[in-house]
């Protein structure tokens, strides 16, 4: 434990900051689920209102340094690919259907 009273206050705050930060990830990868579960349900709207979300998250999470922007960038691509991946085989089907 440190004796400098100064000291005793940064290790306060740091531990402040250690637990915002641990909630806001805790938040950003439950939105990261919720992409990835709408995705699996094959519902397209409810996927692409969660990823607007978790794009929200984890800009805010670069901005406060809370994650490191190349994390956010892969993790952004995966999630946007899932999300159009699941856009053109929904709507495959329908364009089938015209051609028939």
């Amino acid at each position: 434990m440190a004796n400098i009273k100064s000291q005793k206050k940064r290790i306060l705050i740091a531990e402040k900051r250690r637990l915002a930060n641990a909630s806001f990830k805790s938040k950003m990868r439950t939105a990261i689920k919720k992409v990835k579960v709408n995705v699996e349900k094959k519902d397209l709207e409810a996927a692409k209102e969660s990823l607007k979300v978790a794009f929200s998250l984890m800009d805010k999470a670069i901005k406060g340094n809370i994650q490191h922007r190349n994390w956010v960038a892969n993790h952004k691509s995966q999630l946007s690919n899932m999300v159009n991946a699941l856009e053109k085989e929904l709507s495959a089907p329908k364009a089938e259907a015209t051609k028939a």
